[in-house]
C-alpha cells in the first residue's frame, strides 16, 4: 500500500512538472516584452525598440507552425509560436502609433507602395497585417504544395528556428557600432539568457527534433555575448541617445 502511495505520489509530482514546464514554455517568450509594451505606453516613446525584432519574430513562429503540418512536434511549443505572434503584432500595433504620432513627417508610406526603401517602416499598423498575411498565405501555399518533400519540410524547420537564433545578432552589431550598449536593458539580456537556457534544456529532454536544439544552443551564445559586450563596454563613454526617455531595450536592429 505504501509503495501504491509513493508511486502515485510521484506520478502526480511529474505531472505537475510537466504541466508548469509547458505553461513555461508557452508564455515565457513573451514575458521580456511585457515591461517593453509598458514602458513604450509609458513614454510614448518606441525609440529604444525595433519592429525588426517583431518582423524577425513573425517570420520565425510563422514559418514554424507551418512545419509543424510536415512534422508535428510538442503542443507547448505550437500554442507558444500562436501566442509569439498575437504579442508581435500588439508591439508593432503601438509602436507605429506611438511613431505616427512623433513623426513631423506628414508623407505615409503603406505596403501597397512596394517601396523597398521603406519596407516594415509604413504608417498604419493594417499593412503589417497586410504583408504577414501575404507572406503567410505564400508560403502556406508553397508548403501545402511540398508537404510529401521531406528535404522541404526539414528546411522550412531549420529556417524558422535559425531565424529566432538570430534575433539578437542584430543588437551584437548596433553595439560593436557605436561601442556603447546605452539604451539596452541589461535585465531584458538577462531575462532572454535564463529563458533560452532553460528552452533548450526543455527541447533536449522532450526530444524535439533537432532544429530546435540547434536554435536554443545559438540563442544562448548570442546572448552571452551580448552581456559581454556590457562589460568590454562599460569602460567606455556611453554615448547619449537622442531622446531624454527611452523605452528599455530589445534585441534591436
Amino acid at each position: 500500500m505504501e509503495a501504491e502511495g509513493l508511486q502515485w505520489f510521484v506520478a502526480s509530482l511529474y505531472r505537475l512538472v510537466s504541466w508548469g514546464a509547458s505553461a513555461a514554455m508557452i508564455f515565457g517568450g513573451i514575458v521580456p516584452y511585457i515591461p517593453q509594451y509598458r514602458d513604450i505606453r509609458r513614454t510614448q516613446n518606441a525609440e529604444g525598440f525595433s519592429t525588426y525584432v517583431c518582423l524577425m519574430l513573425l517570420v520565425a513562429n510563422i514559418l514554424r507552425i507551418l512545419f509543424w503540418f510536415g512534422r508535428h512536434f510538442e503542443s507547448p511549443l505550437l500554442w507558444q509560436s500562436i501566442i509569439m505572434i498575437v504579442t508581435m503584432l500588439l508591439m508593432l500595433k503601438l509602436c507605429t502609433e506611438v511613431r505616427v504620432a512623433n513623426d513631423l513627417n506628414t508623407k505615409r508610406r503603406s505596403f501597397t507602395d512596394f517601396d523597398v526603401n521603406f519596407f516594415w517602416h509604413w504608417s498604419r499598423f493594417a499593412d503589417y497585417v497586410q504583408c504577414v498575411l501575404a507572406f503567410t498565405g505564400v508560403i502556406g501555399y508553397i508548403t501545402y504544395l511540398s508537404l510529401d518533400s521531406v528535404l522541404y519540410v526539414e528546411t522550412l524547420g531549420f529556417l524558422a528556428v535559425f531565424t529566432e537564433a538570430m534575433l539578437g545578432v542584430p543588437q551584437l552589431y548596433r553595439n560593436h557600432q557605436n561601442n556603447s550598449t546605452e539604451g539596452m536593458s541589461i535585465k531584458m539580456v538577462l531575462m532572454w539568457t535564463s529563458g533560452d537556457t532553460f528552452k533548450t534544456v526543455y527541447f533536449v529532454l522532450n526530444q524535439a527534433p533537432i532544429q530546435f536544439t540547434i536554435c536554443g544552443l545559438l540563442q544562448v551564445v548570442v546572448d552571452i555575448t551580448i552581456l559581454l559586450q556590457v562589460y568590454l563596454y562599460s569602460g567606455y563613454h556611453q554615448k547619449p541617445i537622442l531622446h531624454p526617455t527611452h523605452a528599455g531595450s530589445a534585441k534591436v536592429l
